[in-house]
């Protein structure tokens, strides 16, 4: 169904942009083959109207004409819909290249390398070399979850998805049904912001707790999506980035360079284990879980409780 649309999108942007005089419906219809085959006037009409605001919310310029006789006739003149030359300077050039270059290890590898490709076409300068092997900087956002690309689709599609998502503290993982908005990439694991449905509230996913499939659904959009969506402030603040408060854990020896490096305070206690002041903020807990045995809450106690509570979930698996 997709592809048929595209083709007749293609051809009658073909039509419109190859006539040098307006063309009419009827002339319109007997051009295209998907018009040909509509049941009826108005289902033909239809179409053609739906297709005619799709070409032109993607930035075609479709004139409308009425000639002489009363009739309406359309073209979309090249004058119109030519852009200008593009002038890219080494910077802006630069620029392009590397960011072409962070997507090298994902499946948008193939659509960057095109983009840069035809960037050359139209003037890039050729002693800029985005894949040089003598770059000082060797960007990379890894994307190794399969539920990457359906999401990316569907966050561009606007199309609501299902898929079965594990907590950090539950043993089996649960259906959700979320209104995809926005992705993106902190501390080298990917989020997916959105809508969720069963909840009826916004919510943020790891796509590394995503077990299955991600499918479509069927229908739009039922919640509105902001202008901006915050995945990072608000992953942040779920991760402990954000504390108002303090903790106070014990640590092995040697273990958890990752708190070490978040304490505000560290005392040397022997056999084998530190003391650490670290801040305290919503998420804490399933991050000190990540830790097992080598951590150990000493205060405040709802933390310590939270923690045992979620290690007691993964021990009965």
């Amino acid at each position: 169904m997709a592809i048929a649309k595209a083709e007749r999108l293609m051809n009658l942007a073909l039509c419109l942009l190859g006539t040098r005089r307006p063309l009419s419906k009827r002339e319109l219809r007997e051009s295209i083959e998907a018009y040909l085959e509509a049941g009826s006037d108005d289902s033909f009409n239809r179409m053609f109207e739906r297709d005619k605001d799709d070409l032109r919310e993607l930035g075609l310029v479709i004139e409308t004409v009425e000639n002489l006789d009363g009739e309406v006739g359309y073209l979309a003149a090249r004058d119109s819909n030519r852009l200008p030359p593009i002038t890219l300077d080494a910077e802006e050039a630069a620029a392009l290249g590397l960011a072409a270059k962070v997507w090298q290890q994902a499946r948008l590898a193939g659509a960057a390398s095109g983009a840069l490709q035809k960037l050359r076409a139209a003037g890039l300068p050729e002693d800029v070399d985005p894949y040089g092997a003598h770059s000082a900087l060797e960007p990379r956002i890894p994307v190794h979850e399969a539920a990457f690309e359906p999401l990316m689709l569907a966050c561009r599609d606007r199309r609501p998805v299902m898929f079965d998502y594990r907590k950090a503290n539950a043993a089996r993982p649960e259906p959700r049904h979320v209104e995809p908005w926005a992705l993106e990439c902190w501390r080298g694991h990917w989020y997916l912001a959105g809508w969720d449905r069963d909840r009826g509230a916004e919510r943020v996913f790891r796509l590394s707790r995503i077990t299955g499939k991600v499918r479509s659904r069927a229908g739009g959009f039922t919640a509105e999506v902001p202008d901006v969506v915050t995945v990072r402030e608000t992953v942040a603040s779920w991760a402990g980035e954000i504390a108002d408060r303090s903790a106070l854990i014990r640590l092995r020896t040697d273990a958890g360079y990752p708190l070490r490096a978040k304490a505000t305070r560290v005392r040397e206690l022997g056999d084998g284990w530190d003391e650490l002041e670290i801040p305290y903020g919503h998420g804490l807990d399933a991050w000190l879980v990540e830790f097992g045995p080598d951590v150990v809450v000493l205060e405040p106690a709802e933390l310590r409780a939270d923690v045992v509570d979620r290690l007691r979930a993964v021990a009965k698996g």
